[in-house]
């Protein structure tokens, strides 16, 4: 797969984490966020099962306690990331928490350098701060409602750093991007019901009452986006795949103010323009050096 695919395919599944904001924020009006998290990743990873079964039976390599510690630390930070974000939302604007999560473009780069020693390529130090500034000036160049929910999205934002260099890291060991992706979203789910069946005591009504909600975000959102997101990053180095998904603000912001009123202010179309330049330079600017470096006329000593 070309990186250019593997970069689209990135795209497209920020689009549906992005709408999956507003299912996400509207969920929360008939249950609890562990509730809406475990039904909603259960119903995804029984969605791709067939698809992870088929991946894995075409490549049937080992998979070594290496690979499986791996796969659980991927699994333990997805699992984190979505309940903290999930319960942010619970008292946080659908655009703040696209806005918030966009934070993890930040972390990447330096989670990945503590993780593995992995030095992103010069342009995303101009990237990273490009994107960063956007997201900010998206949501209105202010913070002046940060809340409690707010705090929380903060939070998951790190550990949907780790999960962007530990997914990246996991597909390209395994071979296997759709496999272990269907691990993570059993697993967090499992986790999350449990957890909910204890905590907030969830009933068959209100899980019904907010079937498209969960229906959109078990389909869209993780079946698909999520494992589009670990077919693309096997071609995608993490710092770079993270400035690509931070995109997901951007249409988190336009399904706010679509379908729940939340308005995007006159600067925040300065702040997209930033984040689609940021995207622009670190897909473009590498290619292009590597290419020009490539037909660069040696000196003969």
């Amino acid at each position: 797969m070309s990186r250019s695919f593997a970069s689209f395919l990135l795209i497209v599944c920020t689009m549906f984490w992005g709408f999956a904001f507003i299912a996400q924020k509207s969920a929360m009006d008939s249950m609890g966020p562990l509730t809406f998290a475990g039904v909603r990743f259960l119903i995804g990873g029984l969605l791709v099962l067939p698809l992870a079964l088929h991946e894995r039976r075409r490549r049937p390599i080992r998979l070594t306690a290496s690979h499986w510690s791996f796969i659980a630390a991927m699994s333990t930070v997805f699992f984190l990331g979505s309940w903290l974000q999930q319960a942010g939302l619970a008292t946080t604007t659908a655009t703040n928490g696209g806005f918030l999560t966009g934070l993890y473009v930040f972390f990447v780069p330096l989670l990945g350098f503590a993780l593995f020693r992995t030095r992103p390529h010069p342009i995303i130090f101009v990237g990273v701060p490009l994107a960063l500034v956007g997201i900010y000036y998206l949501n209105g160049g202010g913070l002046d409602s940060f809340n409690g929910g707010d705090w929380l999205i903060v939070g998951s934002a790190v550990f949907w750093a780790m999960h962007v260099i530990l997914l990246g890291h996991v597909a390209r060991l395994t071979g296997l991007p759709v496999f272990v992706s269907c691990i993570s979203f059993l697993a967090a789910g499992s986790a999350a019901s449990l957890i909910a069946l204890g905590t907030e005591a969830p009933q068959l009504a209100s899980i019904g009452a907010g079937w498209v909600e969960i229906a959109y975000a078990a389909v869209l959102s993780t079946a698909v986006g999520f494992t589009l997101q670990a077919i693309g990053q096997q071609h995608v180095p993490p710092a770079n795949a993270a400035i690509i998904l931070s995109a997901e603000s951007l249409f988190a912001a336009l399904g706010g103010a679509l379908l729940l009123g939340e308005r995007l202010p006159m600067v925040g179309y300065a702040g997209a323009t930033l984040i689609f330049a940021a995207i622009l330079l670190v897909e473009t600017i590498p290619p292009l050096l590597a290419r020009r470096k490539a037909h660069e006329p040696r000196i003969a000593n």
